[in-house]
C-alpha cells in the first residue's frame, strides 16, 4: 500500500504556522487604533478613512494617501548570525515610514512579508512583534501580513523581510521640495548608526577582510561588539516630524525633508531640490557615530565613497526657513532628536557639495 505523502513532508508546516499566528494576536491588536476594524484572521485589513467627528481627532479634507515599501537589505544575515531578532522591525517599518515621512505624510498602516526557510513559531513571532513595537513607535497600525514558508528557496536559517505602508496627507499640505530656496538652513537629525544600508560593504570589511566574528570586541567602537554596533536599528522619525509639522499649520516653514538612505546625503539630499538650488554640506557641523570611522580606516575606503554609501550620522534632513531654524531645531530637540545646523542652500543646479 503507498504511503501517503504531506505538505510538512515536503517543508511547510500548517501547525507551526497556526502556533505561530497565535504568539502573534496580542502584539499586532495592541498596535490597532480606532480605525481598524479588526477581523483576526480575515483575508486582508480594514482601515477607515470616512469623516467621523466624534470618533477621530484628526480628520483630512482633501485626503491624498501614500504609499511605500521597502526591506531591510542585508542586515539580515547579520542578525541571522548573532541570532537576534527583536530589532529589525525597526529597520523594516522606518525604511517606509521615514519615506513617506518626507511628504509631510503620516502613517495609517502597515503590513510586512517575511520568507523563510522554515518555520519557527518563536523565531518568527520574534521578528513580528519587533514589528508590531515599531508600528507603534511610528503610530500606525499593523493591520495584516504574511509568512512564506519556502526551504526549496531559502537555505537553512535564511529569510528575507519586506513591508508595505500606506500613509494619508492633505493634499495642500504636501511638502515636495517647490518652496525650497537660496538662504534656507539644512537642519540634519542624528542616526542610531548605519540604519538598513550599506551592509554588503560593511560585511565585506567586517567578516572578509578583517576575520571578525560578530561577538568580537573593538576598542574603537567603546569596547562594544561590532555585531551590536551594525545591528543597532534605525531611527524612526515620525512622531518629531508629524508633531513638529502640527506646529505650523498656516506657514509652511519646512521647504522639503529628506530620508537618509542609500546613496547617502549626496545620493538622497538631491532629490529634493529644485534644479536651481544646490546644497552646502559642512561635514565639520556634527558628529560621526565610531562605527563610520572605523569602517572607513578599516577599508580602507575613501571619503567620497562613504558619503555615498553610508547616512555617515544623519538619518533625516529638513531645509527650512532661515527665519525659522532656531525655532524648529530646539522643538525638535524637546522631541527627543539631536539636531545639527549642517549648511545651507544657494543657487546652483541640484548637487550637493560637501565641504
Amino acid at each position: 500500500m503507498a504511503k501517503y505523502i504531506t505538505y510538512e513532508n515536503s517543508g511547510v508546516s500548517i501547525n507551526a504556522n497556526d502556533a505561530m499566528v497565535n504568539k502573534i494576536k496580542s502584539s499586532v491588536q495592541n498596535t490597532f487604533g480606532p480605525r481598524v476594524i479588526d477581523l483576526h484572521g480575515g483575508f486582508a485589513g480594514l482601515f477607515r478613512v470616512d469623516y467621523d467627528e466624534k470618533l477621530f481627532k484628526k480628520n483630512y479634507k482633501t485626503p491624498v494617501l501614500v504609499a511605500c515599501t521597502d526591506g531591510v537589505g542585508t542586515k539580515v544575515l547579520l542578525a541571522r548570525d548573532m541570532k537576534k531578532f527583536d530589532t529589525l522591525g525597526d529597520d523594516l517599518v522606518a525604511m517606509s515610514v521615514n519615506d513617506m515621512l518626507v511628504l509631510g505624510a503620516e502613517p495609517l498602516f502597515f503590513l510586512d512579508y517575511l520568507g523563510i526557510d522554515k518555520l519557527a513559531p518563536a523565531k518568527v513571532a520574534q521578528l513580528v512583534e519587533s514589528i508590531a513595537t515599531a508600528c507603534k513607535t511610528a503610530d500606525c497600525a499593523l493591520i495584516g501580513g504574511e509568512t512564506a514558508e519556502m526551504p526549496d528557496v531559502y537555505r537553512k536559517n535564511d529569510f528575507d523581510m519586506a513591508g508595505f505602508a500606506v500613509g494619508i496627507v492633505e493634499k495642500d499640505r504636501i511638502i515636495d521640495g517647490s518652496k525650497v530656496e537660496p538662504g534656507d538652513i539644512v537642519l540634519g537629525l542624528a542616526s542610531n548608526g548605519l540604519h538598513s544600508n550599506g551592509f554588503s560593504l560593511a560585511r565585506t570589511i567586517c567578516f572578509k577582510n578583517l576575520k571578525l566574528k560578530p561577538s568580537d570586541k573593538i576598542a574603537a567602537l567603546d569596547n562594544n561588539t561590532i555585531g551590536s554596533a551594525l545591528l543597532e536599528p534605525t531611527r524612526i522619525y515620525v512622531r518629531s516630524i508629524i508633531k513638529l509639522l502640527s506646529q505650523y499649520k498656516v506657514k509652511q516653514i519646512v521647504h522639503a525633508m529628506a530620508h537618509i538612505t542609500g546613496g547617502g546625503i549626496v545620493g538622497n539630499l538631491p532629490r529634493i531640490l529644485p534644479a536651481d538650488c544646490d546644497a552646502v554640506i559642512d561635514k565639520s557641523k556634527w558628529q560621526k557615530q565610531p562605527i563610520f570611522d572605523f569602517l572607513q580606516k578599516s577599508g580602507p575606503v575613501e571619503e567620497a565613497e562613504m558619503f555615498r554609501t553610508f547616512n555617515m550620522g544623519i538619518g533625516f534632513v529638513l531645509v527650512v526657513s532661515p527665519d525659522f531654524a532656531n525655532s524648529v531645531t530646539a522643538k525638535l530637540t524637546k522631541y527627543g532628536e539631536t539636531v545639527y545646523n549642517i549648511g545651507t542652500i544657494r543657487k546652483g543646479s541640484k548637487k550637493v557639495i560637501l565641504k
